[in-house]
């Protein structure tokens, strides 16, 4: 069964995954470490760090990791997961709950309610940012005018400086 998502990103199918009606279903690729490393540019030990928390789970080929589809598109909700500002733990809640019910209802949910709890923090740093801008921008314009009331412009600043 096919399914879509629309939380940190869509885990397309899985490598079992269901082709098209009357369609064999096409090999998986298999991936080297190095190769998965290089397709999203992280390192080996950040890919091996991400096993070690139990958010990739490799097969085992010899002494190599081969990395299927399926590993793939962990790895791809992983780096999205980061970027947008969620924790491992977060993220691996999330891809842990994929695989719960058919119509992932709860991995929308708890996704729902991540984003939400980062759509607020966010705001508020933003906020915060505004409010030091603005703060600062006050402090340059009064340290302008003082400069300018004791008969020193920017120029003459600026070249003392380089001197």
């Amino acid at each position: 069964m096919e399914r879509s998502s629309i939380g940190i990103g869509a885990m397309e199918r899985t490598e079992e995954g269901s082709a098209a009606a009357g369609c064999a279903p096409m090999p998986t690729p298999r991936l080297a470490i190095g190769e998965l490393a290089g397709e999203f540019g992280l390192t080996h030990r950040t890919i091996r760090h991400y096993e070690d928390e139990g958010l990739l789970a490799p097969e085992r080929v010899g002494n190599a990791r081969v990395y299927g589809h399926r590993d793939r598109a962990r790895l791809a909700l992983i780096c999205r997961g980061k970027r947008l500002g969620f924790s491992l733990a977060e993220i691996k809640d999330f891809l842990n709950l994929y695989d719960t019910d058919d119509a992932q209802v709860e991995q929308m949910r708890y996704m729902r309610s991540l984003a939400r709890r980062r759509i607020s923090a966010l705001e508020q740093q933003l906020a915060d940012v505004q409010q030091t801008l603005a703060e600062l921008c006050t402090i340059d314009t009064q340290i302008s005018e003082h400069l300018r009331r004791n008969g020193i412009t920017e120029t003459q600043d600026m070249e003392e400086k380089h001197s």
